[in-house]
């Protein structure tokens, strides 16, 4: 009897490793009420204990509400609050707030690549309109492309020194590490940035990326399984990297176009193992528990009480804050496929 009941057990394990991660964290509609956490990389991990970002801020708009992919690491969605503070001060008008993650990260049924984590989020380069849209026009407004038609190169008829201040202050930050322009924007920038030029570092060139700029931070204190990419280097990236993107070679078809998207065939199995166990945690008690409340970020209260969690803590002090970096609380885990521009013929992989 022992011996059948682990053979049905270890099958069963088998077959929830089997399942698509795509379908399974895109079935989730809330995060996970526990201590935020990263786990993996960029393109193939989950998170736990995410916030999320409000629908509506006096200073941001977030866009395809439907998707439910306002959601990330809590210092993300702090980030995103502040980055629309600044930018006002700027002289934007307020940030378009496009995908972050689904509630628990993972692989998402369409789109990108990445945004696995947590750790990543799309803000338009169009503004915040002086009357807010609604929740329809969300859903059906298109972000507006940057290049002139058919080609690689900006429109100065839509492209605007404030849109490079934008770029500029989210770049400002410590926590983001990478900024993905498309190709003709990085050589705008390029082109027409004097004086202080050592925040192009983190403006990197990629396919797509030409109605919108993609922000990405670094892995957060408290995760110690969420795998960093490599640093950016040194110099602004307008040399020879830049001028490969202005060769055919990166618009060539790719050799195996009808071959399937990573998060087509992904499973549980290909995921860090600290995910299966993120699917299974508890929910908030609801939407509105789970959404950032500025300052602190909230661990959302969850339906049930997890075992460790039946004794009440004692009250912790303010969340410290991080001498010479943008001024965002310290978080840690106890304390708190791009669409293609053209000329691409085919999609390549997302950032």
């Amino acid at each position: 009897m022992t011996v059948a009941l682990t053979g049905l057990l270890s099958g069963a394990d088998t077959a929830g490793a089997a399942e698509l991660a795509k379908n399974l964290f895109g079935a989730e509609a809330l995060p996970s009420a526990v201590a935020p956490q990263s786990y993996g990389f960029y393109s193939k991990g989950c998170f736990a204990g995410g916030v999320g970002l409000p629908l509506d801020g006096p200073t941001w708009q977030v866009m395809r509400p439907s998707r439910n992919r306002n959601w990330g690491h809590p210092a993300m969605i702090a980030l995103l609050e502040k980055l629309s503070r600044d930018a006002v001060q700027d002289g934007w008008r307020g940030l378009l707030v496009g995908d972050i993650s689904q509630p628990r990260g993972g692989p998402m049924r369409t789109g990108h690549a990445s945004h696995q984590l947590g750790l990543d989020a799309d803000i338009w380069f169009s503004p915040m309109p002086d009357q807010p849209y609604s929740m329809s026009g969300r859903e059906k407004i298109g972000a507006v492309s940057m290049l002139k038609p058919k080609s690689l190169v900006v429109d100065d008829r839509r492209w605007t020194e404030s849109r490079a201040r934008l770029l500029k202050r989210a770049a400002s930050y410590p926590e983001v590490e990478r900024i993905f322009v498309h190709p003709g924007i990085k050589k705008k920038l390029c082109d027409t940035v004097s004086g202080d030029r050592g925040w192009l570092n983190k403006i990197r060139p990629f396919w797509g990326h030409d109605e919108h700029f993609h922000v990405r931070i670094g892995c957060q204190p408290g995760s110690p399984n969420c795998k960093p990419q490599h640093d950016t280097g040194r110099g602004d990236g307008c040399g020879k990297e830049l001028a490969w993107w202005f060769t055919e070679e990166p618009w060539r078809p790719a050799k195996n176009p009808d071959a399937p998207k990573a998060r087509d065939i992904m499973t549980m199995a290909a995921l860090p193992k600290q995910c299966q166990a993120v699917l299974t945690q508890p929910s908030p008690l609801s939407f509105e528990a789970a959404l950032y409340k500025g300052g602190r970020a909230p661990v959302a209260v969850a339906t049930a009480p997890a075992p460790e969690a039946v004794v009440p803590e004692p009250a912790s002090p303010p969340a410290p804050v991080l001498a010479g970096t943008t001024g965002l609380p310290a978080f840690s885990a106890f304390a708190e496929t791009p669409q293609i521009g053209v000329p691409v013929p085919r999609p390549r992989p997302g950032p």
